[in-house]
Order: C-alpha cells, then sequence, then structure tokens
C-alpha cells in the first residue's frame, strides 16, 4: 500500500498524512479572543513528534504564530538531531508578541517575509523550511504577487524548497500559482463534511499539493465529539469560536454540522477504522494530491490518525456511499 505522496511539483516525496502543529504551541490571544488550543504539555508535544516520526509521519505543518513561536520552538526541539527525517512547513503574515502571546494584526510584505523566516529558522533550529507559506487567506492577489520574487530569492538561497498560500480562495490559489515557479501546495479548509472541488481543481491544473486544514473539523470528527460533549475551556479557539471557525458554537458542536456527522458516522467506520481514520481514508481517496495535516497532542491521537495509512483510502464503495448521504446537504451550505 502507497504510504506516501508527492508535494506537488517540487516533486518531494512525503507522507500521506502529516502532523499539523497548530495545538502544540498553546494559548494565543488576540486581545480577549482565544486563538489557541488551551495549555499543553510540551513534553508530551515532543513524544507525540517522535510517534509520528515512527509512524512513518514526515510532515510537520506550523506557524510562525502558533503560540507565537512557541509551537516552532517544540517542533524544533523534538526534531533536534532528526531533521533529515522530516519535511517542515511553516507559514508567516501574522506578527506575533511572544512575551505578551498576543496577536499583532498581520504582515505580508516581502521584508517580512524574509524577516519572519529568519526567526522561524532560529525557533526551528534547522538552515531552511521545506515549505514556506503566506498564511494571510484573503490577502488581496496584487499583495500576494509581490511576494513571489522574494520567495524564489529565498529558494535560490536554499532557505527555502518550495512555497504555498494558506488560502481558501481557488482565483487567489489560481494567480500565485500562475506566477510563482516554485508555488508547489495550497493549504485549504478540506474534509468530508466540507469539500472544496474548486481548490482542487486547481490543485490539478497546476500540478500542486492539496494540504487540508480541518481535515477532522477541529475535532468534530473523532470521538471525543459523541455524545454530549462538555464545553472547551476559556483559552480554547472552539470555546469562543471566531466567524472563521463554523464548527463549533460556545464550545460545542453546531447542529447542522454535528448532523453531517451522524450521516456518515456508520459508512466512515464499517471496516474497522475509528471516526478520524474515515474521515482521513475519504479525503485519501478523494484526490491523489490531498494531503491531510490533522493535528495531534498527544501519543495517542498520533498513533490513532497515522494508523489510517495502514488502512489505506476509503473504498469505492464506501467513498460514493459517503457522497450520496451527503449529497442533498451539501447544497444546502451550513451557517458559519
Amino acid at each position: 500500500m502507497t504510504t506516501t505522496r508527492r508535494l506537488g511539483r517540487s516533486g518531494i516525496e512525503i507522507s500521506a498524512i502529516g502532523m499539523g502543529c497548530w495545538a502544540i504551541g498553546g494559548p494565543l490571544w488576540e486581545g480577549e479572543q482565544p486563538l489557541g488550543w488551551g495549555e499543553v504539555d510540551d513534553d508530551e508535544s515532543i513524544r507525540t513528534i517522535h510517534r509520528a516520526l515512527d509512524l512513518g509521519a514526515d510532515l510537520f505543518d506550523t506557524s510562525s504564530n502558533y503560540g507565537a513561536g512557541h509551537s516552532e520552538r517544540v517542533l524544533g526541539r523534538a526534531l533536534a538531531g532528526r531533521r533529515d527525517r522530516a519535511v517542515i512547513a511553516t507559514k508567516f503574515g501574522y506578527p506575533t508578541d511572544e512575551a505578551t502571546r498576543q496577536a499583532t494584526g498581520e504582515d505580508a510584505s516581502p521584508a517580512y517575509a524574509r524577516r519572519s523566516l529568519e526567526d522561524s529558522l532560529r525557533r526551528l533550529g534547522t538552515d531552511h523550511v521545506d515549505l514556506y507559506q503566506l498564511h494571510v487567506n484573503g490577502l488581496p492577489v496584487p499583495a500576494a504577487l509581490e511576494l513571489v520574487d522574494t520567495l524564489e530569492d529565498l529558494v535560490s538561497q536554499g532557505k527555502i524548497r518550495a512555497y504555498g498560500w494558506s488560502t481558501d480562495d481557488p482565483d487567489s490559489a489560481r494567480a500565485f500559482a500562475a506566477a510563482g515557479p516554485h508555488c508547489t501546495a495550497i493549504q485549504h479548509d478540506q474534509s468530508v463534511l466540507r469539500d472544496n472541488a474548486a481548490m482542487l481543481a486547481v490543485c490539478d491544473e497546476f500540478d500542486l499539493a492539496s494540504l487540508n486544514r480541518g481535515p477532522l473539523a477541529m475535532g468534530l470528527l473523532t470521538a471525543k465529539y459523541q455524545g454530549t460533549p462538555a464545553a472547551r475551556g476559556g483559552d480554547d479557539v472552539r470555546g469562543i469560536a471566531p466567524e472563521w471557525l463554523p464548527w463549533f458554537s460556545g464550545g460545542v458542536p453546531r447542529a447542522e454540522w454535528a448532523d453531517r456527522v451522524a450521516r456518515v458516522r456508520a459508512v466512515l467506520t464499517a471496516d474497522g477504522r475509528t471516526l478520524a481514520q474515515g474521515a482521513l481514508g475519504w479525503l485519501l481517496a478523494r484526490s491523489p494530491r490531498t494531503l491531510p495535516i490533522p493535528g495531534c497532542r498527544t501519543v495517542a491521537q498520533a498513533e490513532e490518525n497515522l494508523g489510517t495509512l495502514a488502512c489505506g483510502p476509503l473504498s469505492d464503495a464506501a467513498f460514493a456511499e459517503v457522497e450520496r448521504l451527503l449529497a442533498e446537504l451539501r447544497t444546502a451550505p451550513a451557517h458559519a
């Protein structure tokens, strides 16, 4: 069974499922609005990264603003002596104050892209990152295109191997990919609950990898949220969900999204997978370009998520049944 995929036109071979590192960054705030996942145990985070490596994962997706740089620091500690086994993806565009763990706005200028990279390299303890991603989802295309020369220069210097954009707008992705020779990936929202066929079409057109943000709907597609879940803590972004986070309200799943999970749970778990493994298997079956990056904070989560590599993609029959069950709901978008 194939457990690797290609990172778009970069040609870099990576694990078909990676590890998202937002949650291991710990708290981050924008005023009183939480933007992190609560307090974390750094030692457990490091054990989780090591376990992910042992299970065949080599793609680790972080960002300069996750925990105001803390995620990068922890990932760097975990990969000390293991850097050659990892493909590191990080992002820029949202400055933070590391001392106060406060977000301080956005900056997608070429000068900031260079400065942020140097800071990321220092925190990660490495001389290069494999994928450097623009993080500002809705940045106007002209501003994004102003970054291309800078990013290409960083490639020529050997400080990055390739670059991409974390955006959910297909037209933006298309323009960026057309302009940037070493643009190799688009990170976008993609899960069994909310498909993005238009973005996958752009990835096909330009030979890009599709990095799947939110592949488990921030925990909604895990056993944790079956039954009657408790509300999240006050330092967890799911507890006071900002406008761009659709899955939760007041720390509990929104009814319309919980209904979608209920409709497909039996199909996703029919062959003995867990719900999370079924959701990740759907993504692997959706396209040969998809690269899910589920977040992991514990060894157990890494073992469950990466156990999907042994299960493989959903069968054609199971995939078709999921599509049948969700067709009606997908034509009437749920509120965000």
